[in-house]
């Protein structure tokens, strides 16, 4: 035990760059990684002179200063009269001649506005006649309320599709940003692009796998000079920040990547992605006139990426440009018809959205090109201030950089029909509504920028669609609560004849069964037409890639009743976010899954236990209501009592496969994959098949330990007495707790730390070969 102490406090003491460790490490690193590190300059040494590997390129800094919100119109007002509000960057800018396409959009969103309310106001007119007394009540009144909103956002979902529908049939709009743009355009030979990955403890073998595939295909493009790769990494898992570096590595040697794809893991984690995305910006967005933006599951050909840029080139007004990413690549049932449902049923929205919206539209967060320069000057985020759940830094940054680009006076475009764009979902119901509960958060601290100065009226109705996507939920859910409510009351109680003081006459409450029909049978049109008519599209441009036209239609079917069955689970649930986060509670912010996940029956049992609760007490109670109401609320009852097995069977990955080999819910990228999705699965497999390094294996194995000690990024001084005696405590600390016993922060300190890794690694190797 003697030595062992002698030879660990010997290591400890070697904390300095001195005793030729620098060319002991790169040695190790020529026999792990071959040559190629050294052969393209990568391997340098620091101030003081310690290995270093460079994985990104040298920094040119640019000023990204976010501009405070005021969020307050009072106080904004206030400051305005005082003279004390700085103006917002937006103001005083030269605004370009307005384009025909302006003039154009105000026109169509004109028509969409009066469709929705004309459409929305003879529904509720109807519904006034189903009622008992006609809207006559206070309870009668607030069901009104409720159903002419739900109405209105059903409407504007019918005429969306509707339009896309039309759109997609007689061919490109004139003003689409695809048409500004003849095809074989080359990329203009200076423009430089930048495709940059933001990840977090995500699945290192798929990320990876997704980027070479990209990497490929932009290489069979012949304009690979024209973009840099750049993969940023916010992961706090030590193993998979081992991972992550030994997979550049990889990835860089196979394809001959070394000074085209960059990596680099922030040591500071703010503002989650639209922080890296912002360090980025700061650090090398000068360099580049465009970034593309990618999430961790995108796959984009080259070809995409080559339009993109072209598009980008031809159209200097242009800020971003999203593409229409095509869902592929899970195998569970719940994806499966997801993944349908999307492809067949998502062109319509997304073209008829780039029909009402045209250069004030959408941005998504990934898998769209922006202009750097603008982006850089005007789309920094603030937190937004104050307290509580919807203070802080903003959680759904895209659709505010989007607002944000738009009011400086930059168009934001779809282009909804450009292929070669790829993304994943979830694998399963309770995966997905983790990922809708951020969404739900972020929409609703959105909302709080809805009166800020200067936004255009459309990015106003986005951050208001994207409150109601979720504000919806807990809207259906009172409108039915109300109704059981009115079902009750006149049930248990004796009827109102006289309502008013001084009534001559009596009211007499009213059944019209017709209208009833008539409004369900409307409303159900609206709902399900869509689906209908993308049906119908897909048959007219060829059904072979979904399996056939009597295949397409089965799973159109299924997917309906797939549908109806989860909506009022999803109800529930989003109802659950909207009031937590309106009661202040933290979201849990984690990395979606992005493998075939399948829900446990315990799991299932947890989260749907008090739902299927719930399903049974409400339908004995409109049972003993009334019996003759239970038929309208069987689709809603028998969904919240099947929830369990619902959720548990369609997350199972043999159910979908089967589902696959009969033929249903097939699609294109599936039937006939592009090569870049087939690459994808191809590397997928070849790097999971792979062992994994970890962190212990940076402390055990040497190469791996160079490796790391390369990666290093917190190199102080050497010599500063506090800083030494600090890595000393540390190793110390480790070594008495037992590596492997370390929690993830401890590990990734010591990996940021070179020194104290490799003094660590030293200590480690001296206790093996003293046999302890």
């Amino acid at each position: 035990m003697r030595r062992v102490n002698k030879a660990m406090s010997a290591a400890l003491d070697q904390l300095s760059p001195e005793h030729g460790q620098a060319e002991e490490l790169a040695q190790t690193l020529r026999t792990a990684c071959g040559p190629e590190l050294e052969q393209h300059g990568l391997v340098g040494r620091d101030g003081d002179g310690r290995l270093r590997i460079e994985t990104a390129p040298p920094i040119r800094r640019a000023s990204m200063v976010p501009e405070p919100w005021v969020t307050n119109p009072l106080m904004r007002g206030w400051k305005r009269v005082s003279s004390k509000m700085h103006r917002s960057r937006a103001q005083g800018l030269t605004q370009p001649p307005e384009p025909r396409w302006k003039s154009a959009g105000r026109a169509r969103r004109m028509i969409l506005l009066i469709a929705v309310l004309a459409q929305t106001a003879v529904a509720t007119w109807y519904m006034k006649a189903v009622l008992p007394y006609q809207g006559g009540q206070a309870l009668e009144i607030a069901i009104l309320l409720l159903f002419a909103l739900l109405f209105c956002w059903v409407s504007a979902g019918f005429w969306t599709a509707l339009m896309g529908f039309l759109q997609l049939m007689i061919g490109r709009d004139r003003y689409s940003i695809s048409a500004t743009v003849a095809e074989g355009v080359p990329i203009s030979p200076h423009s430089r692009t930048a495709i940059v990955m933001p990840i977090c403890n995500e699945d290192v073998g798929r990320v990876f796998a997704g980027l070479r595939a990209t990497y490929e295909s932009v290489e069979r493009t012949g304009d690979l000079d024209k973009f840099d790769f750049f993969i940023l990494s916010d992961s706090y898992k030590a193993d998979q920040c081992v991972q992550e570096q030994q997979a550049w590595v990889d990835v860089c040697k196979a394809v001959g990547g070394f000074g085209r794809i960059f990596y680099r893991r922030r040591r500071r984690r703010v503002k989650r992605k639209s922080g890296n995305i912002d360090d980025f910006c700061r650090r090398w967005g000068s360099q580049y006139d465009y970034m593309v933006v990618l999430d961790a599951d995108s796959v984009m050909s080259g070809e995409c990426l080559r339009r993109l840029v072209v598009l980008m080139d031809a159209n200097p007004e242009a800020g971003i440009i999203q593409s229409a990413p095509r869902a592929s690549g899970m195998d569970s049932l719940y994806a499966r018809v997801q993944q349908f449902a999307t492809r067949v049923y998502g062109p319509l929205f997304t073209a008829g959205l780039h029909f009402w919206q045209l250069g004030e539209s959408h941005y998504w967060g990934h898998n769209a090109i922006i202009r750097l320069e603008p982006f850089i000057q005007h789309c920094a985020l603030a937190p937004l201030p104050g307290k509580g759940g919807f203070s802080g830094a903003i959680l759904s940054h895209d659709f505010v950089e989007a607002a944000l680009m738009r009011r400086a006076g930059w168009g934001v475009w779809i282009a909804y029909d450009l292929p070669g764009s790829y993304e994943e979902l979830p694998p399963n119901l309770l995966d997905e509504l983790q990922r809708d509960q951020r969404w739900c958060q972020g929409n609703l601290m959105n909302f709080r920028l809805f009166l800020i100065n200067g936004l255009h009226p459309v990015h106003r109705a986005v951050f208001l669609t994207g409150v109601m996507s979720y504000l919806s939920a807990p809207l259906w859910f009172l409108f039915l609560a109300l109704s059981t409510a009115l079902l009750a009351v006149h049930t248990l109680t004796t009827p109102q004849y006289f309502v008013t003081p001084f009534q001559l006459f009596p009211i007499w409450p009213q059944w019209h069964p017709e209208e009833a029909i008539a409004l369900f049978s409307t409303t159900a049109v609206l709902l399900f037409l869509p689906k209908v008519l993308s049906v119908l599209l897909v048959w007219a441009k060829g059904a072979r890639g979904y399996g056939g036209a009597y295949k397409l239609l089965s799973s159109m079917l299924l997917e309906v009743l797939f549908s109806m069955l989860l909506a009022p689970i999803r109800m529930l649930f989003h109802t659950r976010f909207v009031v937590a986060a309106y009661l202040g509670l933290k979201v849990q912010w984690k990395s979606p899954a992005r493998d075939n996940n399948e829900t446990s029956w315990g799991e299932a049992f947890r989260r749907h236990g008090l739902q299927t609760l719930l399903g049974i007490c409400w339908g004995l109670l409109v049972a003993w209501l009334n019996p003759n109401f239970l038929w309208w609320m069987i689709p809603i009852l028998a969904s919240l009592v099947l929830a369990i097995p619902l959720s548990v069977l369609s997350s199972r990955v043999g159910l979908g496969r089967g589902a696959y080999d009969d033929g249903l819910f097939c699609i294109p990228e599936e039937t006939s994959p592009p090569r870049e999705l087939a690459d994808t699965d191809r590397y997928n497999e070849a790097n999971q098949a792979q062992e994994q390094p970890g962190f212990l294996d940076a402390l055990h194995r040497p190469e791996v330990n160079a490796l790391a000690y390369g990666f290093g990024t917190a190199r102080h001084r050497a010599g500063h007495p506090m800083i030494e005696s600090a890595r000393q405590a540390r190793v110390r600390n480790a070594l008495d707790a037992r590596p492997e016993r370390l929690n993830d922060q401890h590990r990734v300190r010591l990996l940021d730390d070179p020194v104290a890794l490799r003094a660590l690694h030293r200590a480690l190797q001296a206790s093996e070969a003293s046999g302890h």
